[in-house]
């Protein structure tokens, strides 16, 4: 498998959004997070991409070995609400979003860290980056890698006494502080997923509205 891990901004080139639970079955918290009860599909990043891009005009051609009349049926063409994947890999379980800003709504990673620790990092096309912590319902960090003194959780000097995410960001370039951080938070969670789970078909659907409601 490749070193380079999970995501990053070779396989979102318009940027992402993503959350990450510990010992979450995937299904559930791609439906805590897309509230959407509905069955997921199983859609790889390629062909999620496709349906983001061609929504109910897609064509068989564009989308091979899926099911129109399948993905129809299932809701997951219609292009007006977020398109949610949702995956595991080494105890820790992920929703991921291309371009987002869906997930990076903070009730969001509240809800996905009751009973437990969750993360969410996002990175726009033109770079800039949010990185989120929180346990058990509520947010200790929430900062840009970029300002880590500038940060809006409850307890941040929990969070960076786990990961030591500042040392990483300080030991690097300006214009590495998101990546620096973010994989220093994987490392030091144990978070490290390869690039190609990705690439294989997970578990997918449009969340339930454009914003979070409960």
């Amino acid at each position: 498998m490749s070193t380079v891990p999970f995501p990053s901004s070779q396989q979102y080139e318009t940027g992402y959004y993503s959350l990450f639970a510990r010992g979450v079955d995937p299904a559930e918290l791609l439906l805590k997070v897309s509230k959407n009860p509905g069955r997921p599909i199983l859609l790889d990043r390629s062909e999620a991409e496709a349906i983001k891009i061609f929504g109910i005009d897609i064509d068989g051609e564009d989308v091979p070995g899926l099911d129109l009349d399948e993905l129809q049926a299932s809701g997951i063409l219609e292009d007006d609400r977020p398109l949610l994947r949702a995956g595991s890999h080494g105890g820790w379980s992920f929703v991921i979003e291309s371009e987002g800003p869906y997930l990076g709504q903070e009730r969001i990673l509240e809800v996905a860290s009751i009973g437990t620790i969750a993360f969410s990092a996002g990175l726009t096309e033109v770079q800039a980056g949010w990185i989120s912590y929180a346990e058990d319902g509520q947010i200790l960090s929430s900062f840009d890698p970029l300002f880590p003194e500038q940060d809006y959780g409850k307890n941040p000097l929990i969070f960076e006494g786990v990961t030591e995410y500042r040392e990483a960001i300080l030991s690097g370039q300006r214009h590495e502080a998101y990546e620096n951080a973010f994989r220093q938070i994987q490392r030091k969670l144990r978070c490290i997923i390869p690039q190609e789970v990705d690439a294989h078909r997970l578990l997918s659907v449009r969340a339930a509205g454009r914003a979070f409601e409960e």
